[in-house]
């Protein structure tokens, strides 16, 4: 059985994230970046499937500049058995839709792929749309936000807990999985895991080697774009009203003020 996980690097969700000032893409060169925290549950749930069965190979595959080779790294490390690493200057800028299409394009280059799992967001980005997408590509079945998954055979069976009720969903393989944070616990890569992933084989493909055109891919072929970027003002101070036998009067006449009420 062959299982791609997407792992996306993403800038560090704790630091001062910018956009590019040239383009409004999303700075992803003056800031540190990682492993998406919500594809690192998706890395688990292949080294779980793995770890139940014989015969099972993880393929991390990520799309993204030199430095995205970081997420591949972190997964590797976790238990993954390689990396594919799809890099191009023509990609910068790119939107869901042309990243579900490079994405497709890799995994029909790796081949024999029974699972493709995926985190249920980016958390640069957040729109939970690629995995549905890159499905549609491949011609696959698609489940989204999945809390928890069992393989069986050439069946997986998932279940999806929603506000008011949980479904069970099952899929004929191959299919593409989306998972939730909610179902599993991604463990620390040991000192063993981290030492071994220096071993592990790591490919690097470009545009050419997947057959795709760079005028369909990029900022100009993006169906979405940011136009502008408008800095948060900063914080001011409150306003501190004296308590005097009045205050819900003048927390009333406040609240009515800001039309809150």
């Amino acid at each position: 059985m062959k299982i791609v996980t997407l792992v996306k690097y993403v800038p560090d969700a704790t630091a001062d994230r910018t956009f590019d000032a040239a383009d409004h893409t999303t700075d992803r060169a003056g800031v540190d970046g990682l492993l998406s925290e919500l594809d690192e549950y998706a890395v688990e749930e292949a080294l779980k499937i793995a770890e139940a069965g014989d015969g099972v190979e993880i393929v991390a595959l990520t799309m993204g500049p030199d430095g995205a080779d970081a997420a591949l790294k972190k997964a590797l490390q976790m238990g993954a058995d390689s990396g594919v690493h799809v890099v191009d200057d023509a990609l910068h800028g790119s939107d869901a839709l042309a990243t579900a299409q490079v994405l497709a394009a890799a995994i029909t280059k790796i081949g024999d792929v029974d699972l493709v799992l995926t985190g249920m967001a980016s958390t640069d980005g957040g729109m939970s749309v690629v995995p549905a997408m890159l499905a549609e590509h491949l011609g696959l079945a698609h489940v989204g936000f999945v809390g928890e998954l069992t393989v069986s055979g050439s069946t997986v069976t998932a279940r999806r807990d929603g506000d008011v009720a949980s479904e069970t969903i099952e899929a004929d393989l191959p299919a593409v999985v989306a998972v939730t944070d909610q179902i599993n616990e991604p463990r620390y890569p040991s000192f063993k895991g981290i030492m071994a992933a220096k071993k592990k084989p790591v490919e690097t493909w470009t545009l050419a080697d997947l057959g795709i055109e760079a005028a369909g891919v990029g900022l100009d072929a993006a169906f979405s774009v940011v136009r502008e970027v408008t800095k948060r003002p900063e914080r001011t101070a409150g306003t501190v009203v004296t308590d005097e036998g009045d205050g819900g009067v003048k927390l009333a006449e406040f609240l009515a003020a800001q039309k809150f009420i």
